[in-house]
């Protein structure tokens, strides 16, 4: 494709001529023969200081917020986040185009409500790409991801195989990261979900300000807002919005509703009401968050005119997602032991408070608090885990480059506030030995804060570890060792 199609896609001009380019990069590292590099200022390295480097790689055109001394075609911009995106939408033919684009966004149940869609989706004949925290997919077929919403270039790449493989709906996780940083720029969202909002990423957006308005950008470019009418920012994320609104809520008055839930160490049930249908539901998903979750679910699908029948017999069919209150095969023991991915304050209580509901003896929680994040939420996640547990085990959750001893001190203080007997013990694997060796019958152990991950980042290297595997070995016997 010419760089000058590329540029009248955008509306903006080439300076120093043309090339033909055969694709759009943002890493110097990626950059092959024909690349369009795109320079960009970045939170720790300025991508303009790159350019001369991708050039030598074989770039043939920049993609420049200030025209730069080096003689290749250069496209100059005022916002390169926006621009890239742009360009690379035009560049992979607007895939957003051919296909439904439904996003989530929202502190927690982004990566559950997609599951849920992709599921009633599925259930209705339809061909679904998934783009999320967990994994991307398309179809059956399992597409490894290395964070929540691609970078735009990788994202657009992406819509453009799932188009050409027949995809006819994509339903994506849009973190606020991604809309802070424009990496969804351009795309066409036929349906917009808010699920809630709690404290988290403050180490990256500051303010909890910002990381609401960050949220709201969503609501820009979708056609119909879907809202969490219970959660407690609901009224300001809606504040100004000029698209038609749909609500859920079991608290206050919505368009889609629940009642007679019934919450059950298997899964929940309860009777799902909607505009067009209502009927029981019997969901293998525990938890009062996978009624919400589920509603969202119901809206989105039967905004784009997906049958009610289809949507019980979708949210039926999901026998559960990775690692949300994902139970864990304790070989027979009396006691039960669920991982979930909960690591913010209101994700831990909602995890904890589910269980409460079924619970016949203890709960035994199992969290600590990622490094190099926003500090500010590890005593409050300490009095929350101590306020809805038995008992606590603080440990060591992904320190980064942080003294993980620090960590969990500071969670330390609010499990300390709270009253509840704990311990702490910093190396992850010995605290869930631990656990597992005071569980009594009827009790139950929930490991926190990792949930799906299969590893933890200690001093920046990623080292293997699955919650569900250690305790499955530890229960089995088996000896296994992993750094601390």
């Amino acid at each position: 494709m010419l760089l000058s199609e590329i540029a009248a896609d955008l509306g903006m001009k080439v300076t120093g001529g043309d090339a033909e380019i055969t694709s759009v990069e943002y890493d110097s590292r990626k950059v092959k023969d024909g690349s369009l590099f795109c320079c960009m200022q970045g939170l720790v390295s300025d991508g303009h200081n790159f350019a001369a480097q991708a050039v030598e790689k074989g770039a043939k055109a920049l993609l420049v917020e200030r025209l730069l001394p080096i003689d290749v075609p250069q496209i100059v911009t005022p916002d390169g986040r926006v621009a890239m995106a742009h360009a690379a939408a035009a560049f992979y033919g607007h895939p957003e185009r051919e296909m439904i684009m439904l996003g989530v966004t929202g502190t927690n149940g982004k990566t559950s409500t997609t599951y849920m869609v992709k599921s009633i989706a599925e259930a209705a004949g339809k061909k679904v790409g998934l783009i999320g925290t967990i994994r991307n997919m398309i179809g059956d077929t399992i597409l490894e991801t290395g964070r929540t919403t691609p970078e735009s270039a990788d994202l657009f790449a992406l819509l453009r195989r799932m188009a050409d493989e027949g995809v006819e709906l994509v339903i994506m996780e849009v973190s606020s990261h991604a809309l802070a940083q424009d990496r969804v720029a351009g795309i066409p969202f036929r349906v917009g979900l808010f699920t809630n909002l709690t404290q988290d990423h403050l180490d990256y957006h500051k303010t909890f300000d910002h990381y609401l308005e960050a949220k709201k950008l969503l609501f820009r470019q979708s056609d119909l807002a879907v809202i969490n009418i219970d959660d407690a920012y609901a009224e300001r994320m809606t504040d100004g919005l000029t698209i038609p609104i749909k609500t859920m809520g079991i608290q206050h008055r919505a368009d889609y509703t629940a009642i007679n839930i019934d919450i059950r160490t298997d899964g929940v049930r309860f009777h799902l009401r909607t505009p067009n249908g209502e009927g029981p539901v019997r969901m293998h998903i525990s938890g009062l968050f996978s009624v919400y979750n589920a509603m969202g679910a119901a809206a989105m699908t039967q905004a784009i005119g997906i049958s009610f029948a289809d949507i019980l017999k979708g949210l039926e069919s999901l026998s559960g997602v990775s690692g949300r209150l994902q139970s864990v095969d304790t070989n027979g023991r009396p006691f039960s032991v669920y991982v979930d991915y909960a690591h913010t304050p209101d994700a831990l209580e909602n995890v904890l408070t589910s269980v409460r509901e079924f619970a016949k003896a203890r709960i035994v929680s199992l969290f600590g608090c990622g490094g190099d994040r926003d500090r500010t939420k590890r005593p409050i996640m300490g009095e929350i885990g101590g306020r809805h547990s038995d008992f606590v085990v603080v440990t060591s959750d992904n320190p980064r480059t942080e003294n993980p001893e620090d960590i969990v001190r500071a969670v330390e203080l609010g499990v300390q506030k709270s009253g509840t007997p704990y311990v702490s013990i910093v190396n992850r694997r010995d605290a869930i030995a631990y656990a597992l060796s005071i569980l009594e019958p009827d009790d139950i152990l929930v490991i926190a804060g990792k949930g799906h991950e299969n590893y933890q980042e200690i001093n920046g290297v990623k080292h293997h570890f699955d919650d569900r595997e250690i305790v499955e070995e530890l229960l089995n016997g088996a000896e296994t060792t992993t750094e601390s």
